[in-house]
């Protein structure tokens, strides 16, 4: 892995990311159908939270 130099007046921040205990899961069922198979597992993708933006309004 390289070395990543910051730009001036930009802050790289990395963020934990949480594992839910469905997602949990998820990994555990499609890690042992692949170890007992050798095939992988289709994994639906996780809803996200949608955000919501305002609109511009053309005047």
């Amino acid at each position: 892995m390289g070395y990543i130099k910051e730009p001036k007046g930009v802050d790289f921040v990395v963020e934990p990311h949480v594992v839910t205990n469905e997602d949990k899961k998820i990994i555990s069922d499609a890690i042992a159908h692949y170890k007992a198979t050798g095939k992988f597992k289709r994994v639906p993708k996780p809803k996200k939270a949608r955000q919501t933006t305002k609109k511009k309004v053309k005047k």
